[in-house]
């Protein structure tokens, strides 16, 4: 018998529910399809670009060691699927789930086609602790709290132990011919990416590399140690789960089994696996509320009065604001598809609310140019600093990019890393120049609205401006 397993997200051969069940069958073809248009609205960015080329490469020669191969073929996946079937003489498909509107209603469609030719067809869950039916209140409904949300997961049954990588794969008899992974042309043309690989390995080998790093150097400090910009104290793992290099029960497992005797480490791990929580509450608000991802979930924001305005947009995807932690993070996301996530908040909170431009914009910003740009994620992230979404932050908390350095970048050394026009410049001042003496500025070789931007706008009073309109929001 030979099978089919749709490989998507789940970019891995250890704990891929999908890939096992396949192999159970007989003989494999394991098959990747490029199909932006299956996708939607949401076609992968630039940056998910560049890592689907290197991550589909790292699995076909992953799967060549074990004396399979990738099949890679560009389409629309449900008649690509159709004609594999019928070459390969296929019993049976296997893919695991995806979660995005217009993802599910392409595989729903695919299922049914191939149910009523006679062809088994399986779903696997291959990317979530719970599937976010499984998770509801008392009255049945889906979770827009996060907290009770993840104490309701946790009360369910202990997390399965993952699954065991495949020794060797059968193939069949006569491989289907595929087209190779640089025809795809995903690798972006121009030289934005060219940092990148100094920074991801975006391999299964990798993903095992960045969670032992974390365990080793990180994990035990992670509750306190999260919010230091200036510091590696985050996992890095969020690309490796959205293209699924490693999944969700394997970091789970990695982390349970540590047991420290520590309180202290204990309650970093707790936290560390509550932020898994997160990712598990995206994905619940995802399904249940497919709009989300365009529409705010709360329906009063609908008119609420954004001030669009291209040049700000610009500057600040630029990382040229005038305000240092705004544009060092704006500029690591450029460098490194990344940004650390207190960042995120940071300037989120700084496009939504002091320039007063829609959410979606900093979304679609993002979707672009980052390695982890997951729609659940994104959506979910965006709509929290925004204010409109399930479980948002209070809409009159507006992140100050000067306190915010003070706290967590207290050296100033994460600014000074990636604004280094400003790297002279004493700690104070670094994270406020608009206010520093004209001595301290010629001192360090800063001429504001020359070598360094003016602040594109005046933090508290544009703060007093987003408050006004919230108020008004409400008071409507």
């Amino acid at each position: 018998m030979t099978a089919i397993v749709w490989l998507r997200h789940d970019l891995r051969l250890a704990d891929n529910p999908a890939l096992r069940a396949a192999a159970e069958s007989g003989a494999v073809v394991p098959v990747y399809i490029w199909d932006p248009e299956g996708d939607g609205d949401w076609s992968p960015g630039g940056a998910s670009k560049w890592w689907w080329h290197h991550g589909l490469t790292s699995l076909d020669k992953s799967l060549r060691d074990l004396g399979s191969r990738l099949v890679v073929r560009q389409g629309r996946s449900g008649e690509i699927l159709e004609s594999l079937a019928k070459e390969t003489e296929a019993e049976s498909i296997h893919w695991n789930r995806r979660y995005e509107p217009a993802a599910i209603k392409r595989d729903s469609a695919i299922k049914e086609s191939f149910k009523s030719r006679g062809i088994e067809v399986q779903s696997h869950n291959g990317s979530l602790l719970f599937e976010p039916w499984e998770v509801s209140t008392k009255s049945d409904a889906p979770y827009k709290v996060f907290s009770p949300f993840w104490r309701s997961c946790l009360e369910k049954e202990s997390q399965r132990s993952p699954l065991a990588r495949p020794q060797q794969l059968d193939g069949p008899e006569h491989w289907p011919e595929g087209d190779s992974i640089d025809s795809l042309q995903l690798e972006p043309q121009l030289d934005w990416a060219d940092e990148f690989p100094r920074w991801w390995d975006p391999s299964e080998k990798g993903a095992q590399k960045e969670l032992e790093r974390f365990i080793e150097e990180a994990a035990a400090t992670y509750k306190s140690g999260r919010n230091r910009m200036d510091v590696d104290g985050s996992s890095r793992l969020s690309p490796y789960l959205h293209f699924g290099a490693i999944s969700p029960h394997q970091v789970w497992h990695a982390i349970d089994q540590l047991k420290p005797s520590n309180g202290t480490v204990k309650a970093s791990y707790e936290t560390y696996l509550s932020e898994i929580g997160w990712r598990e509450f995206a994905h619940h608000l995802l399904y249940h509320f497919p709009h989300t991802t365009g529409n705010a979930l709360r329906s009063e924001f609908d008119d609420f009065p954004w001030e669009p305005s291209k040049n700000e947009l610009e500057a600040w995807q630029q990382g040229r604001t005038g305000v240092p932690l705004v544009d060092a993070a704006m500029r690591q996301l450029w460098r490194t598809g990344w940004m650390h996530n207190r960042a995120r908040m940071v300037v989120a909170s700084f496009l939504t609310k002091n320039l007063l431009i829609a959410w979606q914009e900093g979304a679609a910003w993002f979707w672009d140019t980052l390695v982890d740009a997951d729609l659940a994620n994104n959506t979910l992230g965006w709509q929290w600093t925004a204010g409109c979404g399930a479980d948002a932050a209070p809409y009159f908390r507006i992140f100050n990019p000067v306190s915010q350095s003070e706290k967590h970048d207290p050296k100033g050394d994460y600014i000074r890393r990636w604004v280094p026009e400003l790297e002279k410049l004493d700690t104070p001042d670094l994270f406020k120049p608009w206010e520093a003496s004209n001595d301290a500025l010629e001192r360090a070789g800063v001429n504001l609205g020359e070598t360094y931007p003016e602040p594109l706008v005046d933090l508290s009073e544009t703060r007093k401006r987003a408050l006004a309109a919230y108020d008004d929001m409400r008071g409507k």
